[in-house]
């Protein structure tokens, strides 16, 4: 993940700050979000954008992703960190994560409308692109709220 971040905001000097949010409102929303997955980017005071790592079921197995957000919420970066499975690799690609950049918490992705899909890569696709939507979703109750 540090790499990755490091990547995005051309910086080694950084600090993740956990973003926490209450038991009541974490139950609104379709993404649990702790503080052990969802973070501030700052360099010292100033808000560079937000990371957020989770993990999403394959056909036998789990993978682990990454999205970065720039400071208005919108997605600028989407890496899968770690894919553990034969088949579905290629929804680690660059080309297919770019369908996600510029999504925004008003945003709805499928992969039934707008999210190409890939040949070989059925449950990876619906399973990233799920994942993804319920992030988007719980980003937009968050702002709703007030909270980011």
């Amino acid at each position: 993940m540090d790499k990755e971040v490091e990547k995005v905001f051309d910086t080694a000097n950084y600090s993740l700050v956990p973003i926490a949010v209450s038991k009541a409102v974490s139950d609104l929303l379709p993404t649990k979000i702790t503080a052990d997955n969802f973070f501030q980017i700052k360099q010292d005071k100033t808000l560079l954008g937000y990371a957020f790592v989770d993990q999403a079921p394959s056909k036998t197995a789990q993978f682990d992703y990454l999205v970065v957000f720039n400071p208005n919420l919108e997605i600028i970066h989407a890496k899968v960190l770690i894919y553990r499975e034969e088949y579905g690799g290629e929804i680690g690609s660059k080309r297919w994560l770019e369908q996600f950049t510029g999504k925004t918490g008003k945003d709805r992705v499928s992969h039934e409308t707008n999210i190409d899909g890939i040949s070989g890569a059925t449950i990876s696709v619906r399973s990233m692109t799920n994942s993804m939507d319920n992030l988007l979703q719980s980003v937009g109750i968050l702002q709703e709220k007030k909270m980011l």
